[in-house]
């Protein structure tokens, strides 16, 4: 079981502990049950699968080095050299981590010296090597990736291999990865594929007790795939994202079991005021770029999750407006049914039953892809799978914010249809959005748009065609469910999704106790679910309006440009095209003020989490305090995720009641005065991001109340 000791940590965090308390008897318990709710899940690999995946990666890294050596070789390189010449081969992700489960891939990194490159030598030589080895199959390099790889699997076990090519004419066995100085002279791509390495071993070095560590994380992979947000290309967060959660919470929590840890996950997260950003440690600066919140790309993130090492980068770019909603109500969920948990009125079966997708729309996008045969499928489908998030991002712009995509984070097949593949995308009104009679969301634009951008594609071949196409609930196709049979519809999902968001929109202040209902949904519940209805068309505009199209056709134009460009680390604002430049100015300063106060150093920072430990009253509140240079003072009114969602999908109004979620009681903070703002522990100069008001006025803090 999951260590019990209560230790006396050291600071890990850039802010002290929210309690040192150790475990009750009833943490002990619960986590007891906990780690027997996974174990009977089958979240373990068997000692056998572990044997044979420490064999693979022993053979892996006896190939690389024949491979670096059969290189510097064929470079004409003297005997003595090739005999030096050495690679070496570090594993990262879910692996390093010790959370994998059975059937997982390996993430791995294949280190070489300066005279073997990427293009030449990685994606063509040890490619050419790999495809005559009879235990290598299904292997597909990406050389094109934002992070380059060659997938495979040997012996059965999945790979994923990337190469960081360093300034080194050796590389040494007992090789430090840690240090920044191999980082030096090296390439964009080097850094990328160095930093998944980098950041795995930071973390367990940040966290407290890597055990219970471990058990949390484990816990909430497997909660985000059960509910339907663990995705990194669908908008939602990947492995390197929920470890970077969990550990926040266990530095917060050092003494704290995993059921606690959960418990507490889902409190702190719930009421966290995104975009602020989550942090390890303090940001460390350096020659190369890292994320910052006065940047005008950085500050548009909406979810950030730095990564520790450095350079310290976010690492959720993807998530959109829509994948944060969904998100933020999953938190909430899992907390109310933590709470309920406290009380005896639920366990660890309720907090993961699985998301009804399927059930829980009345309208979707189904993505079809096909291909002519298995490689190319495979090949087409990586590519489409990489734009998907673009599709999203154009509905969301093109209906100004006002049409929720919910996509699924998985693809499926129909065993009828050979070498076929198929995606969906939930479609509904966000609440907040006044319903006018007869209201149609025309979408034809945007899907048109994602289509011609994936079309792009380079390597595309003979038979590679993309469908998109809308359907309605009652006809999903039923190879979507599982063993093929469509279940009966349950009435309790329009409880499940309309319960707490009702709640929210009404102004509830009290959070719910009791879990959601299982037994079927209230008429309110559905009356709620019938208001977020919506009618979609993909039907072509006619020539009547075809000035509007062109319109929204440059519009969405635009959106391809600003992401192609920014790098894929840019989510653009739907509202954008609404604001004024005086407007769209404010919010990028807001956001620089907002993020550097948070990841400020000991005089201003730290005073975030001095506030946080109000999470431990009974109320649940958590107040937060703001600090700004030359002593201005003034008030900030904490609105959580989705008050500013609400407020952008009725374009920038500051709606008081009626925006998405938008729960009640949201407090009024103050501003306290200092002297001057602090940001990495450097002064900040006088913060004149913020639009002046006088000493002593109010300044509204809401980004996008304008």
């Amino acid at each position: 079981m999951a260590n019990v000791g209560v230790t006396n940590v050291q600071q890990l965090g850039i802010t002290g502990p929210i309690t040192l308390a150790g475990p009750s008897k009833i943490d002990v318990t619960k986590t007891r049950e906990l780690e027997k709710f996974m174990s009977g899940a089958g979240l373990y690999e068997s000692a056998a699968e572990a044997v044979s995946r420490e064999k693979v990666l022993g053979r892996l890294d006896q190939i690389v080095k024949t491979w670096m050596k059969k290189v510097t070789r064929n470079k004409g390189y003297d005997d003595l050299f090739v005999r030096e010449a050495n690679a070496k081969i570090y594993t990262f992700g879910s692996y390093r981590l010790g959370v994998h489960g059975p059937g997982a891939d390996i993430d791995t990194l294949c280190v070489g010296p300066k005279h073997v490159t990427r293009e030449g030598d990685f994606f063509v030589e040890l490619y050419g090597m790999l495809t005559e080895m009879p235990e290598v199959s299904e292997l597909h390099p990406v050389p094109d990736a934002y992070v380059p790889v060659m997938k495979f699997k040997f012996c059965g076990v999945s790979i994923d291999l990337l190469y960081a090519k360093l300034s080194l004419p050796v590389i040494p066995e007992d090789l430090d990865i840690l240090q920044e100085t191999i980082l030096q002279n090296v390439d964009d791509q080097t850094v990328r594929s160095l930093n998944g390495c980098r950041v795995t071993d930071k973390i367990l070095h940040l966290v407290p007790n890597v055990q219970n560590f471990r058990t949390t994380l484990r816990c909430m992979r497997f909660w985000a795939k059960r509910r339907g947000v663990y995705s990194n290309v669908a908008g939602f967060l990947g492995g390197i994202n929920w470890a970077l959660l969990v550990a926040r919470i266990c530095q917060l929590y050092p003494n704290a079991l995993p059921s606690l840890l959960v418990s507490r996950f889902f409190r702190v997260y719930t009421k966290w005021p995104w975009p602020c950003p989550v942090l390890l440690c303090a940001i460390e600066e350096g020659s190369l770029p890292c994320w910052d919140p006065r940047n005008y790309r950085d500050s548009l993130h909406l979810m950030p999750i730095i990564t520790p090492a450095y350079p310290c980068m976010n690492s959720s770019y993807n998530v959109s407006f829509s994948t944060l909603c969904v998100m933020t109500e999953e938190f909430q969920r899992g907390h109310e049914i933590c709470e309920a948990m406290e009380l005896d009125k639920a366990d660890w079966n309720n907090l993961f039953e699985p998301f009804p997708f399927f059930d829980a729309y009345k309208n979707y996008l189904q993505i079809e892809i096909r291909a002519e045969n298995d490689d190319d499928l495979r090949n087409w489908k990586g590519w489409v799978e990489s734009r998907l998030r673009q599709l999203t991002l154009k509905i969301e712009w093109h209906t100004f914010g006002m049409l929720q995509c919910h996509p699924h984070p998985g693809d499926f097949s129909d065993e009828s249809k050979p070498c076929h593949c198929y995606y969906f995308m939930g479609l509904q009104r966000n609440l907040g959005v006044p319903v006018q009679e007869r209201e149609q969301f025309k979408i034809w634009a945007p899907v048109e748009e994602f289509k011609l951008s994936v079309g792009r594609y380079t390597f595309r071949k003979t038979g590679m065609e993309i469908n998109v196409s809308h359907i309605m609930r009652t006809s999903i196709p039923d190879f979507v469910f599982p063993d093929g049979v469509r279940p009966s519809r349950s009435p309790k999902v329009a409880g499940e999704m309309g319960k707490g968001r009702k709640r929210r929109r009404d102004g509830d202040e009290s959070p719910s106790k009791s879990l959601p209902s299982t037994g079927g949904a209230s008429a309110n519940d559905r009356i709620l679910e019938s208001s977020r209805d919506c009618s979609v068309s993909l039907t072509k505009p006619t020539a009547s309006i075809t000035t509007t199209t062109s319109t929204a056709v440059s519009a969405g134009n635009m959106v391809d440009a600003l992401i192609e460009n920014s790098g894929s680390t840019v989510n653009i604002l739907p509202i954008s095209r609404t604001l004024s430049a005086d407007g769209a100015s404010f919010c990028s300063k807001e956001a620089e003020q907002c993020g550097s106060d948070y990841i400020s150093g000991p005089s201003a920072g730290g005073k975030f989490f001095a506030e946080i430990h109000k999470l431990e009253d009974e109320s649940g509140s958590m107040q937060r305090k703001y600090f700004r240079g030359n002593n201005m003072e003034g008030s900030c009114a904490e609105s959580s995720t989705v008050k500013k969602i609400a407020t952008l999908a009725i374009n920038g109004s500051s709606s008081s009641s009626t925006g998405r979620f938008q729960r009640g009681g949201l407090e009024e903070l103050e501003l306290a005065g200092l002297t001057r703002s602090f940001c990495n522990g450097y002064p900040v100069s006088n913060p004149s991001t913020l639009k002046a008001t006088g000493e002593g006025e109010k300044i509204s803090l809401n980004w996008f109340d304008f």
